[in-house]
């Protein structure tokens, strides 16, 4: 069986394709270290200056507690109730790319509120972004649910988006929600308050 004979030249090649893996992988390495940096900052960003508060919509300067943040974890609910702790799972959802879940269960709750005369309006602002078929920020739900809803968005009560509101938010609770408890955007910010709680 005849030998494999190598000139100069593709040992010289052979070699620079190894320096070029060498040099990859350094590379890789350097990438998965800015990401580390990058997650960082991102959680920085994400969960402004914990120790001035974080500013909720009424511009009112909220100091969030460890707490607070334990009590999340209770439950969906709990965690909606709190502008902070909406903020927060927004963000997390938005990372997994299901926003528009917790858009769609605001959008409910704000419409809930709306006055009479202008539920037709509003019913039909979110049928069109949360609902049809080719909406830009489609939920997740079934054929027969889509259809009654566009009907009830027709002819729009204030209860006209309640079965498809819940249903969302058992996928979030089911879902999303669990994951959240388990990630680091959750546990650093917890960590992170009982360290300056415990200073």
């Amino acid at each position: 069986m005849p030998g494999l004979f190598f000139s100069h030249n593709n040992m010289t090649e052979l070699n620079g394709r190894e320096d070029c893996k060498l040099a990859e992988g350094k590379a890789h390495k350097k990438k998965q270290k800015a990401f580390g940096a990058d997650l960082k900052s991102y959680l920085k960003c994400m969960v402004p200056h914990i120790e001035s508060g974080i500013k909720t919509s009424n511009s009112r300067n909220v100091m969030l507690s460890a707490e607070e943040v334990i009590q999340w974890s209770q439950s969906l609910e709990k965690l909606l109730a709190s502008q902070s702790g909406q903020g927060v799972f927004r963000e997390f959802l938005r990372s997994e790319f299901s926003e528009e879940n917790i858009e769609f269960w605001l959008a409910c709750e704000d419409y809930k509120k709306t006055k009479s005369d202008h539920l037709h309006g509003k019913a039909e602002k979110i049928y069109e972004e949360f609902v049809q078929s080719d909406a830009i920020k489609q939920i997740n739900i079934d054929y027969q649910m889509r259809e009654a809803t566009a009907k009830k968005a027709q002819d729009p009560t204030h209860t006209s988006f309640d079965e498809v509101q819940k249903t969302v938010y058992i996928l979030m609770e089911r879902d999303s929600y669990p994951r959240f408890l388990k990630s680091k955007s959750y546990l650093n910010l917890l960590n992170q308050l009982q360290t300056n709680t415990s200073k």
